[in-house]
């Protein structure tokens, strides 16, 4: 117990270690996990054999294995050998003194939180005391030494070091497992930079393919536009012999006799007329919806309004079926915010669709209610038939463009499989859902389609009254194809209107300016100068109040920006029925009195 400066033998010394059991340092023994009950191992370090001594006597203890070295190089084998409990390291050391040594143990992970506690007899100055706390150190004790305070600290970390030994097995694997991962770290850097070779080859074939993909957007874009101008076309030719047709239905509804054989003709013409015309809007419309380009102008309307108008459209087809048609429509009003043409539209399609798929003499119901009652909720319209029905493949498809739920070869009541499709489109656009039920083949459907009520209620304005009848009207048609120009030149003479005809663009512009007649119903599609050309010749010679209507094939959206930026009044899609006609003829005659 006394201070640890006091001389001594050095191999007495040696030999009084080796008899209390401390062991020297082993230049190359492999770490080793002890048992639970086994020595801890306490590193003791000082150039000085004989401060070895005390340091010894004072910790001599059966649950101690005392190592000591007499240099930095020393300990740090003892540390490559064995796992310490706590380390009592001398400051002053020729060659690496404590400081640096103690630095050296807290880098290597293996010896980083071994408590160290410093001895010294010549460093007691605050920044030398700061020093060894800053390399890691958890005491710091001057010489002579305290052998009680030696003894206890040493005890303590002893004892922390033996519970923590529990989990030395645990350790040892983890060492096993760190020396596994940096094998596998190595095969990964081999992998990795197979792995980034690979990736440039990938890179380099997904650049060339990413610039093909880029080819077939630009192939797609273009056979996308050329689609749409096909459309155009489609409709504008499909349209242009509808005109002439639905136009000598117009006159023979004035002319013919009263023979029913010659009535019967007429309006088969007429229902084939209407048929083929809604064919063509409604493909046309599909095309537009699925491109974005389909414009709905919402206002409150009531939803028999609707109603009212699909079954005059439809009227024609049910009759000819000797359909039975019943409506149920509320006694008060039933708002929504919404197109009311395109309403009409989508109930008309699902009227047409039962009627056809309705063996002759059935039954169809239309039916207008409410959902939830009160002031909010739904607006629901049920359109039921007794007709073919549909199985479970078709209810799951029927909604898909150009499904066909009967593919029977003689095609008597098919269509182009776009009108479904259609109705859901446009119901969507008002927010709303439509759906479909069938118990089964020959058991009838179920359409349903729901819309949001109106939140607002709509602005009750008095009906316009009907302008007066129209007659002596100076009116030049313009159109190439002959037949048109001649049908409509007729049904408006028959009207009482006095007709002219021009069947090219140059001749329209001479007899226009010529004949200053109150109304032109001109043609887009003419040869050599074409109707928007005429139309903005006109106004620039000075036709500036004449009316002045395209009647067209074309019908898309940029076709009636088109006609407005040429100076139309009014851009009408061809075939035009009467009814729309007499009404801008007779406001122009009211106009031109007032």
């Amino acid at each position: 117990m006394g201070a640890m400066n006091r001389t001594s033998d050095l191999s007495s010394g040696q030999s009084r270690m080796q008899e209390n059991c401390s062991t020297t340092v082993p230049t190359s023994a492999p770490a080793v996990a002890a048992p639970a009950d086994e020595p801890v191992n306490i590193l003791l370090v000082d150039d000085e054999p004989r401060n070895l001594m005390v340091l010894e006597s004072i910790l001599e203890n059966p649950g101690y294995r005392l190592v000591m070295a007499e240099s930095g190089d020393q300990a740090l084998l003892a540390l490559v050998a064995s796992e310490f409990a706590v380390i009592v390291l001398d400051i002053r050391m020729p060659g690496m003194n404590g400081f640096e040594l103690a630095q050296m143990i807290k880098r290597r992970p293996k010896s980083a939180l071994i408590p160290i506690i410093f001895l010294t007899a010549h460093y007691s100055e605050d920044r030398h005391i700061l020093e060894g706390y800053g390399t890691g150190a958890v005491d710091y004790l001057h010489k002579p030494v305290n052998a009680v305070i030696l003894r206890s600290k040493v005890a303590v970390f002893a004892e922390l070091y033996r519970k923590s030994r529990e989990s030395l097995s645990s350790n040892r694997a983890l060492t096993l497992e760190v020396a596994e991962r940096r094998r596998v770290q190595d095969e990964m850097r081999g992998l990795q930079d197979e792995l980034e070779r690979r990736v440039e080859e990938r890179t380099s074939e997904l650049l060339s393919a990413n610039q093909a993909l880029q080819q077939i957007q630009r192939e797609l874009k273009e056979a996308d536009r050329r689609k749409d101008q096909f459309l155009a076309m489609l409709g504008h030719e499909l349209r242009n012999p509808l005109a002439p047709i639905r136009n000598a239905v117009s006159i023979l509804k004035k002319l013919v006799p009263d023979q029913p054989e010659l009535i019967w003709c007429r309006d088969v013409i007429d229902r084939q007329t209407g048929h083929l015309t809604h064919l063509v809007d409604d493909l046309l419309d599909v095309s537009r919806v699925s491109r974005g380009k389909i414009q709905i102008e919402k206002r409150i309307v009531d939803l028999a309004d609707a109603v009212h108008q699909a079954v005059e459209i439809c009227r024609p087809l049910i009759d000819s079926r000797r359909h039975d048609l019943k409506l149920s429509l509320p006694a008060a009003p039933l708002l929504v915010e919404g197109d009311i043409t395109r309403l009409a539209q989508v109930v008309a399609n699902l009227i047409n669709n039962a009627a056809k798929y309705t063996d002759e003499g059935g039954l169809i119901t239309v039916a207008v209610q409410a959902e939830n009652g009160g002031g909010s909720g739904n607006a629901v319209v049920r359109v039921r038939d007794n007709g073919r029905g549909l199985d479970s493949e078709s209810l799951a498809n029927l909604f898909q463009l150009f499904y066909q739920a009967d593919t029977n070869l003689d095609r008597s009541d098919g269509g182009l499989g776009v009108g479904l499709a259609l109705v859901r489109s446009l119901v969507e656009l008002h927010g709303g859902t439509v759906e479909a039920s069938s118990p089964g083949r020959g058991q009838g459907s179920e359409f349903i389609i729901c819309l949001p009520r109106a939140t607002r209620e709509a602005k009750h304005e008095p009906p316009a009254p009907p302008p007066p009848a129209a007659a002596g009207l100076r009116v030049l048609v313009v159109d190439d194809n002959c037949d048109a120009a001649k049908s409509l030149a007729m049904m408006l003479k028959i009207l009482g209107h006095t007709a002219s005809m021009a069947h090219a663009g140059v001749s329209a512009v001479e007899m226009a300016m010529r004949d200053r007649p109150d109304v032109i119903l001109l043609d887009i599609g003419l040869p050599g100068m074409n109707g928007y050309e005429v139309c903005r010749s006109l106004r620039q010679q000075g036709l500036k109040n004449e009316l002045i209507l395209a009647v067209t094939g074309y019908g898309q959206e940029s076709d009636r920006q088109l006609a407005r930026e040429a100076g139309f009044d009014m851009h009408l899609v061809k075939p035009v029925s009467l009814p729309v006609i007499q009404k801008l003829l007779a406001e122009r005659a009211s106009a031109n009195r007032a």
